[in-house]
């Protein structure tokens, strides 16, 4: 009997398949050297860097890295910068996305690609322009100097957050103007609180983005109780070079708000790109 032939998509779909789990896998070899060696003396780490088990389970790890920096600090500077500039990207970006989506103006679809082609500039090009304009502003060496812009605006999140705007329908705003809403009643109250999942993107990707910002603190601040996460674990690298059982286990402390963060917002996360991508 003649042999049936294979479909015409198992080829791709065994590919498919099978890239994924390596994919995940390749991803996951730095976090699992990251928390094995973090759980290693210093001689076994240096013996056998390798071995994906510790032979004896060094919490204490956790416990010196934490005492050797002054890491409550450190958090508080870095949460009072993750809060700001989530909330003034959120907010800024929610309002430029609606204008560029929903309201007529002229100019706007030039400006619009104006703003675009911002995203090709490197930061490198904008880093002595910003400084000299935050010096000038008496913001020199405080945290609002790398927060307080974040309510300007940012390119991307306003693409973004424009992309998911042009998803709406029409007739809702069509409808709250029959209510006698005004354009900014319209935002407010119907097209904000259905961006929900967009603007949940928006806020855990400048989180992310803050919580691992160096180029910001390294160039606005100098006072050490300033000092943001990232700062600090380059300062800590710098004392404690000789010790990287101390150096895994502190950067696998400051990984875990992250994967927190992404984990209590993956269901909005994914619905916010799968929905602004739809146009």
């Amino acid at each position: 009997m003649p042999t049936p032939a294979a479909a015409p998509g198992a080829g791709r779909s065994w590919l498919a398949a099978t890239a994924g789990p390596l994919t995940i896998v390749l991803f996951l070899i730095p976090l699992i050297y990251l928390l094995s060696g973090s759980l290693k003396s210093q001689a076994e780490l240096t013996a056998n860097p390798f071995r994906l088990w510790p032979r004896q389970v060094h919490l204490e790890n956790y416990r010196d890295a934490a005492a050797s920096m002054p890491l409550a600090r450190y958090l508080l500077n870095t949460t009072i910068l993750c809060v700001m500039s989530a909330l003034g990207t959120a907010f800024s970006c929610s309002l430029a996305g609606y204008a560029f989506a929903r309201l007529r103006w002229s100019g706007k679809r030039l400006l619009f690609a104006i703003l675009i082609g911002t995203m090709l500039l490197p930061w490198h090009v904008t880093m002595i322009p910003r400084f000299l304009l935050i010096r000038s502003l008496g913001l020199y060496d405080t945290l609002a100097a790398i927060w307080l812009p974040t309510f300007l605006g940012s390119a991307f999140y306003i693409f973004l957050m424009r992309q998911f705007y042009l998803t709406l329908p029409p007739a809702l705003a069509e409808a709250g103007r029959l209510d006698g809403l005004s354009e900014w009643g319209i935002f407010w109250r119907i097209a904000l609180p259905l961006s929900r999942p967009a603007v949940a993107t928006v806020v855990l990707f400048q989180t992310v983005a803050t919580w691992n910002d160096f180029g910001g603190p390294l160039l606005y601040l100098s006072d050490p109780q300033k000092f943001p996460i990232a700062y600090g674990l380059e300062q800590f690298v710098s004392s404690y070079a000789d010790q990287t059982h101390l150096l895994l286990a502190a950067s696998a402390l400051l990984c875990l708000p992250p994967i927190g963060l992404f984990l209590l917002t993956e269901r909005y996360f994914v619905r916010g790109i799968a929905t602004a991508g739809i146009k």
